[in-house]
């Protein structure tokens, strides 16, 4: 499908600088325009390209000042980076969507599957599973007995739900995630470690994207909970009876240890750790490779193990960077103090 520069603008309230009918059929990164291709500019990093590039089209922020004339048609917006989230979107929900139930699928006769449904070749679904309406599963879902996925729910290959765990409506479950795995609970005993039966579940609200491999542990009584509209990147691993607040955001590999809380709103990035047992306040930005070992109010932004003020932080690394110049120094006086205090003595005898 092609479309115009000017009906794209219409969509996203932006305004055309250059010339409205300049048309487009697909999407490129400005660095790598070609014609035809709609490209976009949020980062002043890539501005050298837009004077390059030979994509059609560009957005662009409304605030973006240029030094000379550019071939593209630019389009201004408030926020190129989210107009573009936008296009993508209503570029994913155009193309058509899979339906039906393939002959190589195994559905228990007890599951409950709503209209719309597509399940993939080697799916299977236990007993007594409730499926909404339009959801897509894809080669190789398993879905355990009693477990109940809502509407529009798309999992994809190789992803597990056990067990009697819940997952919301329009949430995206990507290859390889775990939900409801035991959680890791063991008891010291003569023998080793006794296995402590977790017999809770997982509840993942709705709007929540799971990213590959990621894994959310069941509860050991009760819920481990994901509230509406968080997203967990790749690799990432949430304990048993933990909560992540709505629309929490993590980014890979970061861990949550058992029965922490974490709330609305936050920003982890890589290989953040999160002990048990504690508490994160909402709007709580931590940086990559924070260690958190103690509770957290809202609204802070920091980064370190423990974690600091950005400010403090690299500050302290700035220091770091100077520690053997500093520890060489400190040797040298401590040889010139030794000496001086042997002469004194020498002196005072």
């Amino acid at each position: 499908m092609e479309f115009k520069a000017q009906q794209i603008a219409e969509l996203i309230q932006g305004r055309v600088e250059g010339n409205p009918e300049a048309t487009v059929n697909t999407f490129a990164k400005i660095e790598e325009g070609k014609p035809g291709a709609i490209s976009f500019l949020a980062n002043t990093k890539y501005i050298s390209y837009i004077y390059e590039t030979e994509s059609s089209v560009v957005l662009v922020d409304e605030s973006l000042q240029l030094d000379k004339p550019v071939k593209a048609t630019l389009i201004r917006v408030k926020s190129a980076y989210e107009a573009v989230a936008k296009l993508l979107q209503m570029y994913e929900s155009m193309k058509p969507k899979l339906k039906g139930i393939d002959s190589l699928a195994f559905i228990h006769p007890t599951a409950k599957i709503g209209k719309d449904c597509y399940i993939g070749p080697f799916v299977a679904i236990g007993p007594n599973v409730e499926i909404g309406d339009g959801c897509v599963f894809h080669p190789h879902v398993t879905i355990g007995r009693n477990a109940k996925v809502g509407n529009n729910t798309e999992i994809y290959s190789n992803a597990v739900i056990y067990h009697d765990c819940k997952v919301g409506n329009n949430c995206i479950l990507h290859a390889g995630s775990v939900i409801g795995a035991d959680g890791f609970g063991f008891a010291p005993s003569a023998n080793g470690y006794d296995k402590i039966p977790q017999i809770g579940i997982v509840t993942i609200e709705d709007n929540c994207e799971i990213g590959a491999n990621t894994c959310v542990d069941r509860s050991t009584m009760g819920s481990t909970y994901i509230r509406k509209g968080v997203k967990l990147d790749n690799l990432v691993q949430i304990a048993h009876n933990c909560e992540i607040g709505a629309n929490t955001v993590m980014s890979a590999q970061v861990g949550v240890a058992g029965s922490a809380k974490v709330g609305e709103w936050c920003m982890f990035g890589g290989q953040v750790g999160i002990a048990g047992h504690i508490t994160i306040g909402d709007k709580v930005q931590l940086g990559a490779q924070s260690g958190v070992p103690s509770s957290l109010e809202s609204g802070q932004s920091l980064i370190g193990t423990p974690p600091t003020t950005l400010t403090n932080y690299f500050r302290s690394q700035s220091i770091v960077k100077r520690l053997p110049d500093m520890y060489r120094q400190m040797n040298e006086m401590q040889k010139t103090i030794n000496e001086l205090q042997a002469k004194i003595a020498e002196l005072t005898k």
